[in-house]
């Protein structure tokens, strides 16, 4: 279907080339079946179009008029595609660019949301958090603004203005499941199960196949000795994204804890090779390897997760099983 519109705007264009609207649905169409750079290309293409257009008409009154609306609406939207597809192409010093242009025509909360993602994916939480703070001065009351700044919070290991701001987002909207899920793990890591579990039971009603959701369910159940039904829930979470690595590392420590080591291993080694930065997946596949005999390969586990990170828990893991 997008190939078959992206082919009707280009003949559209080619009917009446200086019509900037039919130009950038080129762009659009390109970009959504992930041809960034071609879109980017046309993106350019239209906005010079558009300037160009502003400047032959710009004498007679009512084209101000429009030309005023082109440059607070059209160009907006055109710098903003732009900093999608230089997001994804992991261009970031020209997507953050983009996405200042477009605010800088007219501010939308979609574009300090990907601008502050920019500087996230490029390893820059204070600026990240910055924009976000920018983004609630303009829109103090959008949850989703609120869910962002929270979760940048929780990333950074402020647990507190963590819970603040996702709270207040749940004040403005009780149902909005990415907070739900996120105060359910902070009062988890609090270990008041009970209270997080009843807050998983709102975010179910809403999006009962969300992966996330069983994952902090199950650890949530182990957390108070369930540990079948615990094994159930993420195994769940496990066949609706079996993907994503910290249900696989969860399950590996639920089957270490029953003692099924082979199982634990088998998680473990599944998590590694979709994270294989993080030390504690070494460091119990270790412990799963010398419970089975394996002291070789244990030792080798250890020392790659002490080459991650020097942690007294490894430390102590290693000494046990030497």
């Amino acid at each position: 279907e997008i190939q078959s519109a992206l082919e009707l705007f280009q003949a559209a264009t080619c009917l009446n080339p200086s019509n900037v609207r039919n130009l950038k649905q080129v762009g659009n169409s390109l970009y959504l079946l992930g041809k960034h750079k071609a879109a980017l290309g046309v993106y350019e293409q239209a906005r010079s179009l558009s300037a160009e257009l502003r400047k032959t008409r710009g004498e007679e009154k009512g084209e101000e008029k429009s030309s005023r609306r082109s440059k607070g609406g059209d160009d907006w939207e055109l710098w903003h595609n732009s900093g999608l597809c230089h997001a994804y192409l992991k261009q970031y010093d020209e997507a953050i660019q983009a996405f200042e242009r477009a605010n800088a025509n007219q501010r939308h909360d979609a574009t300090f949301l990907q601008l502050g993602k920019v500087h996230e994916d490029r390893g820059d939480p204070t600026a990240a958090l910055r924009v976000y703070q920018d983004a609630l001065d303009f829109s103090p009351e959008n949850p989703e603004l609120l869910t962002t700044m929270g979760l940048a919070y929780l990333r950074l290991d402020d647990h507190q203005r963590a819970f603040d701001y996702l709270g207040n987002a749940l004040t403005h909207d009780p149902r909005n499941v990415k907070a739900i899920l996120a105060v359910g793990s902070i009062i988890q890591d609090n270990r008041d199960m009970d209270v997080a579990l009843h807050k998983y039971r709102v975010a179910a009603a809403q999006t009962p196949d969300s992966p996330q959701l069983w994952n902090n369910v199950g650890m949530a159940l182990f957390g108070k000795g369930k540990n079948i039904a615990a094994i159930s829930c993420l195994k769940k979470a496990h066949y609706l994204d079996p993907f994503e690595w910290i249900v696989a590392f969860n399950l590996g420590l639920v089957h270490l804890h029953t003692k099924q080591h082979a199982s634990a291993f088998h998680f473990f080694n599944a998590a590694v090779n979709r994270k294989k930065d993080y030390a504690p997946c070494y460091m119990y596949m270790g412990v799963a390897l010398s419970a089975m005999d394996d002291l070789e390969n244990a030792y080798l586990a250890f020392e790659k997760s002490l080459k991650l990170k020097d942690d007294h828990t490894c430390r102590l893991n290693y000494a046990a099983t030497l």
